[in-house]
């Protein structure tokens, strides 16, 4: 009985120390919340929170950062109807020439540059005097605003013939139409040239906008806007429709610049008969756009597309 008690006991003994038996038990689980069919994330919550959702909030972010950041037709359009052609007063002087003085927006205006220009090329407006917006252009990154008339002139193609020819031009009579006349008293070169550049394409604003970065060199309270005051003399019917902003026929130029601002584009031909034609051009298409056709000096037909 000894001897058999002796060698059950070694037996427990080995028994304990073989390593193949822990190998039989099932193993804890080291993470006792996860049981088979729970779905897993592949790359855990936050690669798939990055990869579910962050792409498409970026992406909504960069489409709402791009809606409306350029200039709009319709804008542009607001900004000629509303801002050329109004009145204001200068609080700087501004230089005559066509060199103008450049405004760049969005940094500080360099007043000491704008004396230095004045002192160079003379005053074409002091400070006080009463100024009006005549001509509004529009480029890439640019907006070139024309005061007076404008300080840079304009010269017709035989001019610049004889001048580069050698040529000495000589005293003559030229005609040109209203909106190269510009309004009465105005004359082109006899003014001042504001160059507004962005350093991006031109974001869209409203004339309210526009009139705000003007702000520095010119103030428009209490200024009457420049149909206003020439409006209350028109018959009942167009000023009527000048109010609603809307050109018609029989109109003259002046009218309808009152009514709709100047115009993008013109062109000038002659129809069948002969006669001198005009079309004024607003817009372009596919967007909306509208032709004002003139036929001698009043308006014969006004067209809208798309209707």
């Amino acid at each position: 009985m000894t001897i058999l008690a002796i060698t059950l006991t070694l037996l427990l003994f080995a028994d304990a120390d073989v390593p193949q038996v822990n190998s039989l038990r099932q193993p804890a689980s080291s993470n006792p919340g996860t049981f088979p069919g729970d779905e897993i994330p592949l790359f855990g919550n936050e690669g798939s929170g990055t990869d579910s959702q962050n792409p498409a909030g970026a992406q909504d972010k960069s489409q709402n950062a791009s809606t409306n950041t350029s200039l709009q037709d319709s804008s542009r359009l607001n900004l000629i109807r509303y801002v050329s052609g109004e009145y204001a007063r200068a609080v700087k002087p501004l230089p005559a020439g066509k060199d103008g003085f450049i405004v760049h927006i969005g940094q500080p205006t360099d007043f000491d540059m704008l004396d230095r220009q004045v002192a160079t090329h003379g005053a074409a407006v002091s400070t006080g005097d009463r100024v009006q917006i005549t001509k509004l252009e529009f480029h890439d990154k640019q907006i070139i605003v024309d005061l007076n008339g404008g300080g840079r002139g304009k010269k017709r193609l035989r001019d610049r013939i004889r001048l580069e020819t050698g040529g000495i031009p000589t005293t003559r009579t030229t005609t040109t139409t209203p909106r190269d006349q510009g309004p009465q008293g105005l004359q082109p070169g006899l003014g001042s040239t504001l160059f507004l550049e962005f350093g991006k394409p031109l974001p869209d604003m409203s004339p309210d906008d526009l009139k705000k970065l003007l702000t520095p060199f010119m103030d428009f309270t209490k200024q009457r806007s420049a149909s206003v005051q020439w409006v209350d003399s028109l018959p009942v019917e167009m000023k009527k429709a000048i109010e609603e902003r809307k050109p018609v026929v029989g109109m003259d130029r002046e009218e309808v610049v009152a009514a709709i601002g100047k115009p993008e584009h013109k062109v000038r031909e002659r129809d069948a008969e002969g006669n001198d034609i005009e079309d004024w051009i607003y817009g372009q298409p596919p967007s909306k756009t509208v032709f004002v056709r003139f036929t001698g000096s009043r308006v014969t037909s006004v067209k809208q597309y798309p209707q």
